[in-house]
């Protein structure tokens, strides 16, 4: 199945799925971008702008894909710069403040993980430009998982204040992971149609590898979140995306069309 082939009533459902792995991929990649200058050290400064540059990557292509499903002329940079908040549908974990170092990386790892289940099985999308996409980001996603994953196990098991920092970011973000696995009718829909995939068996793959992670690194999950958010894929979002957006569109809003 391609753009010509595509069902005309899949197409809404279609246009905001991938609003939400297009957003979610931005909003990660400006939080990234928010270390250059600022990480720990000179290698790790670089490493977390490319994890950032990779994430750019993936959301211009899965925005350009949405734009070109939708039929409406929209651009990627269209979508990106000339939406307001309630538009956007990215899940609220990628859009909190970047906190500190240990928060990145905890955010990171637990994202990864997801993302690396679910570009996997992506590529069995029978929508070919998006199994494409797929394909092509889970190779860069497997290395922001392997990063994550050493960084939470060289920070949670090694000293005090490390733990600390480590076990705090997972126990303000756990809150923030069921919103990644909920299904709603627009899965449904395009879970039906074969071109997203079954979330249920998504979830219990990421719990599995998340726990193996967590144990090794002598982290524990909070027994009792007091809930799990939920709103950022119908577009109720926290104060901050708010701000980031301010930040991320000012120029485009300010020169609307430049070009340079």
């Amino acid at each position: 199945m391609n753009l010509e082939t595509l069902d005309t009533a899949i197409r809404p459902a279609l246009f905001e799925y991938l609003l939400r792995l297009g957003d979610d991929a931005l909003i990660l990649g400006h939080r990234l971008s928010e270390w250059c200058g600022h990480g720990p050290y000179l290698e790790e400064d670089i490493a977390l702008a490319n994890l950032a540059l990779d994430c750019l990557g993936h959301a211009e292509a899965l925005l350009t894909l949405a734009g070109q499903v939708e039929g409406e002329g929209r651009t990627a940079d269209d979508l990106a710069f000339l939406r307001d908040a309630y538009e956007f549908r990215n899940a609220q974990m990628v859009e909190l403040p970047r906190g500190d170092f240990a928060f990145t990386i905890v955010r990171q790892f637990l994202f990864a993980t997801y993302a690396c289940l679910l570009y996997e099985a992506l590529q069995q999308s029978v929508f070919e430009p998006l199994a494409g996409i797929a394909a092509k980001a889970l190779k860069e996603m497997r290395y922001h998982l392997r990063h994550s994953r050493e960084w939470i196990r060289c920070l949670g098991d090694g000293t005090e204040e490390s733990h600390r920092r480590t076990q705090n970011a997972l126990d303000e973000l756990w809150m923030y992971t069921g919103e990644l696995f909920e299904v709603d009718d627009t899965l449904q829909t395009l879970t039906q149609a074969h071109i997203a995939p079954d979330m249920t068996a998504l979830y219990s793959a990421w719990n599995a590898q998340v726990m193996t992670t967590l144990q090794e690194a002598t982290l524990t999950v909070p027994e009792n979140p007091p809930y799990m958010a939920t709103g950022g894929r119908r577009g109720h979002h926290t104060e901050h995306l708010g701000y980031l957006l301010a930040e991320m569109q000012f120029l485009q809003r300010a020169y609307p069309g430049a070009k340079w």
